[in-house]
């Protein structure tokens, strides 16, 4: 098996590199943007959306897609290539639900007309989403929301709560999941939508997180009025397409580059204050060590897609494990700095701006998000090592 980059990835990964030099204005690459974009809008969204239209104009937003819908057919690890960068190097300009997850679902089960409605808008960086999905009883049991959508004449008509809804304040559309059929069992009674945010009878309140964030939202529904033409795959088909769905955002997002750039920046820290004992260096090797397997395991996803399979358990082995070693990252960086690690954001003292403080409290929801890691660990027992439900 060959290991090393060809000729044309390496290049790829330079011509990012020199892009985020740049484009990235100094004073700003400490922040992390996938989730700044959605908790400190003020600050930092306006710029997001104009690095996103940038990456959009250079292609690199739709590296993947068909050449008919204007991407460029490129393999997948050059998707990955350029999300690495971006997030090692705190660089913006990435929508993760609409180009990594939202996109690859359309181009599997959209019909043409909303390909051509939809995907323009995500391939230039111009339209971002969210995902209307979890609910106050339906987290990590999804196939039980009792969000519902009525057919009337030309529309369905949706009523309900979703919760939990990453970025829906900043979002100009969102994929949503509904109820459809009473009857059905839960798991095919399920219909898949696309909403454009605007439409009336939407109202979306604030969730702060424990970073004293603004990313999560509850999102209601009283009487919105979809269009026929805006639910993906058949009526009461929309597991199916959720299912795909979850399997592209499982990989979404390379915890082990965050992690990464974290520990360097701790590693640093601790050479300036010359406390590199023997101890430390054998805990920082152990989780460098662990960063370089959640890279390996991100790239057997790129290579089995490359092949044309399926992901399944092993989309729930990566996101389990990448973002449970951004907790360990994120704990050993508070042990190492000490008492700095604890302040934050404005602190003369803290260390990066009170980065570490952040990403403690922020990291804690990386195993509950996108699926919690229980139901990984469940679907990596069932259907990896073929062992019975518990």
């Amino acid at each position: 098996m060959e290991f090393e980059f060809t000729q044309e990835q390496k290049a790829f990964r330079n011509e990012v590199r020199q892009f985020i030099k740049r484009e990235l204005p100094s004073e700003l690459k400490w922040r992390n943007y996938y989730f700044d974009f959605y908790s400190h809008y003020d600050e930092v969204g306006n710029f997001t959306r104009v690095m996103s239209r940038k990456l959009g104009t250079k292609g690199w937003l739709s590296l993947t897609w068909p050449k008919k819908y204007g991407g460029q057919g490129a393999s997948p690890i050059f998707q990955l290539i350029l999300q690495e960068e971006l997030e090692y190097n705190h660089c913006p300009g990435i929508d993760i639900f609409g180009v990594t997850m939202i996109a690859p679902t359309l181009l599997k089960f959209a019909d043409e007309e909303q390909k051509e409605e939809h995907l323009p808008g995500i391939a230039k960086g111009e339209v971002f989403w969210c995902e209307c999905l979890s609910e106050p009883d339906a987290g990590s049991d999804l196939a039980s929301p009792k969000t519902v959508a009525k057919e009337e004449d030309s529309s369905f008509v949706i009523n309900g709560q979703k919760v939990w809804t990453s970025g829906a304040h900043q979002a100009d559309w969102a994929i949503l999941l509904a109820r459809t059929s009473q009857e059905l069992p839960k798991h095919r009674g399920l219909s898949f939508f696309l909403v454009d945010m605007k439409t009336p009878g939407i109202s979306v309140n604030p969730l702060i997180n424990m970073a004293n964030d603004h990313e999560f939202n509850e999102v209601f529904f009283e009487d919105v009025r979809v269009p026929k033409k805006n639910m993906v795959g058949d009526k009461n088909k929309g597991w199916y397409v959720v299912m795909t769905l979850l399997g592209f955002e499982r990989w979404s997002i390379p915890f082990y580059a965050i992690a990464h750039r974290y520990l360097e920046d701790v590693i640093n820290y601790a050479k300036q204050k010359k406390s590199l004992n023997p101890a430390l260096r054998y805990r920082l090797s152990e989780l460098l060590i662990e960063c370089e397997v959640g890279r390996l395991l991100h790239y057997r996803i790129v290579w089995m897609q490359e092949k044309g399979e399926i992901l399944d358990y092993e989309a729930a082995a990566v996101k389990m494990y990448t973002t449970e070693l951004n907790q360990r990252v994120a704990a050993a960086s508070m042990e190492i700095l000490g008492p700095y690690g604890i302040l934050t954001k404005g602190s003369k003292w803290a260390y990066l701006d009170g980065e570490a403080a952040w990403n403690y409290l922020r990291c804690i929801g990386n195993s509950l998000e996108m699926g919690s890691s229980e139901i990984d660990r469940n679907i990596i027992a069932m259907r990896g090592l073929g062992l019975p439900p518990g």
